[in-house]
């Protein structure tokens, strides 16, 4: 597993801002991430029951080493603004709330942050926590990586994660139904409670379900920034809601992991209830007083120029 150590002192946590404080739409706290069968879009269903049945250990571990930094390798080198025009017209097939472009949904995101008074590299994981979506520049359907547009497979770029290799929990994960279909669930090393983990491993140690957040985390990782540990765990953990949200895998966490959770809640109020189509942040507004903005966090973290991707 890649992991990095921060020695620097953890930094201090804002209280969690309100929902009615950073909700930017109409629609209450309840009628977000409502899934089922009946009422979620088709191809939503399609897309989870897609992710059920092909995330695998043997997928987590074919991608750990497609998309592998080991060694200097990368696929390509690449500006974040760079990055960004790639997934101007990327919409994610996973979201039930919005049709929302993914370059404004991290700008919402982002300045959702910023306007809330956190951290600046606290508002930087705002901007690029989706931007793992980008290997869909590398992947096709067969693997769930056509990013191109909803229709396309995108079952190992985004939705809800889980922990592969133990029990997937019923009770945590969206559309439990398709849980049967997971292969592993068939397989006897991977079908307890505990599965291929020792108890209270830790959460270093499990492999959620690959899809962007992973490979983003490792290569902010690969490319030697300077954002806390905090800011990684949100980058790499906002998708498994199984995990932060519902309660899943406390029998495998360490003591310390409980003060991580806390960080990935806290960031994922913004990343959840900032979502508006009504509030375009991009074109001239981004390009003149957005974007300047967030070049001096980006230089100011170690990712200004060409990055390993």
């Amino acid at each position: 597993m890649t992991t990095v150590d921060n020695e620097a002192p953890p930094p201090a946590m804002m209280p969690p801002p309100s929902i009615k404080s950073i909700n930017a739409s109409m629609k209450k706290e309840e009628e977000f991430r409502t899934y089922s069968i009946t009422d979620t879009s088709e191809r939503v269903v399609q897309h989870y029951k897609d992710m059920r049945t092909n995330q695998t250990v043997e997928f987590y571990n074919r991608m750990e080493k497609k998309y592998s930094f080991e060694n200097g390798a990368y696929r390509r080198l690449m500006t974040i603004e760079e990055a960004f025009v790639e997934l101007e017209n990327y919409i994610d097939a996973s979201d039930p709330d919005m049709d929302l472009p993914n370059l404004l949904h991290l700008l919402q995101t982002a300045e959702g942050i910023r306007n809330a008074g956190h951290p600046d590299w606290l508002q930087l994981v705002g901007l690029l926590h989706d931007v793992g979506k980008i290997m869909f520049l590398w992947g096709d359907g067969a693997d769930g990586q056509d990013g191109y547009s909803p229709k396309g497979k995108q079952w190992a770029l985004g939705g809800d994660t889980w922990v592969v290799g133990c029990r997937i929990p019923n009770e945590a994960v969206v559309f439990p139904e398709f849980n049967p279909l997971n292969p592993d669930m068939s397989n006897p090393q991977y079908n307890t409670k505990y599965g291929m983990y020792a108890p209270n491993c830790g959460l270093d140690e499990l492999k959620f379900a690959w899809g962007h957040d992973e490979y983003m985390y490792r290569m902010l990782v690969a490319n030697d920034c300077s954002i806390p540990r905090e800011g990684l765990d949100m980058v790499r953990y906002h998708s498994a809601y199984p995990w932060h949200d519902k309660g899943a895998y406390r029998h495998l966490m360490k003591p310390d992991d409980y003060e991580r959770i806390k960080w990935v809640q806290l960031f994922n109020k913004f990343d959840l209830y900032t979502k508006d189509g009504n509030n375009e942040l991009r074109g001239e507004k981004m390009k003149e007083q957005l974007w300047p903005y967030y070049l001096g966090l980006l230089e100011k973290y170690g990712l200004g120029g060409k990055l390993k991707w």
